[in-house]
């Protein structure tokens, strides 16, 4: 953590359509690490249900906000099955910004062209129903994520009490390390939860403080 295209393919992949999330949403976690607060880290999204943008920043507490401050930015278009980044950007105090384009005439599904941040956002605008599997560019590479759903939670956090879709991620090697996903569903899906435990239980988790929508 510290580290379209049409309706029939979405079904497919078990994913189900509904109402997007709000045209604008802010909302602001805590990140902790083993219980001790370590970060904040504001959510923005802005959206017409044709283009969206989407910003990300970090700010750490203690000892960890002598680094400074990490943005990131994804803009693109609004998907029947999700969004499709054109440009992203991670912008880090003391180095060069790292910049990603995608080609808009790229005819790959929504769910194999995403970025750091339209993989949260993605979820919320079309919550899998299924097992599904999304692949996510960076200035690094591309990587496979794959997420199954398992069930219905009521979640506290912060920001107060939610029902909510969990969704837990699949990897290549199990036991190393477990991710899970919290999707408000009484809450336009918005994500309020997320934590992933190493195999020797370190335990970051980035919770919703306050989550404001327009």
């Amino acid at each position: 953590m510290m580290r379209n295209w049409f309706i029939p393919l979405a079904l497919s992949l078990g994913l189900g359509a509904h109402a997007a999330p709000p045209q604008r949403v802010e909302i602001q976690y805590e990140v902790t690490h083993n219980g001790t607060a370590v970060a904040d880290v504001t959510e923005r999204l802005e959206h017409d249900r044709r283009q969206y943008r989407a910003e990300e920043t970090w700010k750490g507490r203690g000892i960890l906000a002598l680094r400074g401050e990490a943005k990131r930015t994804s803009r693109g278009a609004v998907a029947s099955d999700g969004l499709r980044p054109v440009e992203f950007e991670d912008r880090r105090s003391g180095r060069e910004p790292k910049r990603v384009a995608f080609d808009p005439a790229d005819g790959a599904a929504t769910l194999q062209r995403q970025d750091r941040l339209t993989l949260m956002w993605t979820l919320a605008f079309v919550p899998p129903k299924a097992e599904v599997t999304l692949r996510v560019t960076d200035d690094k590479g591309v990587s496979t994520h794959v997420y199954q759903p398992a069930g219905r939670e009521r979640v506290r956090v912060p920001a107060g009490e939610f029902d909510a879709i969990k969704l837990v991620r699949k990897y290549d090697q199990p036991g190393k390390r477990s991710t899970e996903l919290w999707l408000a569903s009484d809450k336009s899906y918005l994500p309020v939860k997320i934590a992933t435990t190493d195999r020797d239980g370190t335990r970051f988790e980035q919770s919703a403080v306050r989550i404001d929508t327009q």
